[in-house]
């Protein structure tokens, strides 16, 4: 089992990806399972924004905060 967290860091809030994932002896994805969390700056409470179990999905989103900037965060925020 494999488990990858990725932080981004914004100036209002911090993004958290954990995305866990279990592969056989070949090398192919049994399942995979990833929580998109939000954490306002100063606080240390974390709000769930988002499951998913769609493997790629903290590469998309990391992609899609550095295309769009704030207004990604924005977009996650109204969810």
């Amino acid at each position: 089992m494999k488990q990858t967290i990725t932080k981004i860091r914004g100036l209002t809030v911090n993004v958290e990806v954990l995305e866990v994932q279990q592969q056989d002896s070949n090398g192919v994805t049994i399942w995979y399972h990833a929580a998109i969390y939000v954490q306002h700056r100063g606080r240390s409470e974390k709000r769930l924004l988002r499951k998913s179990r769609l493997p790629g999905t903290a590469a998309e989103l990391c992609k899609e905060i550095q295309r769009d900037g704030l207004q990604a965060f924005d977009r996650l925020m109204s969810r």
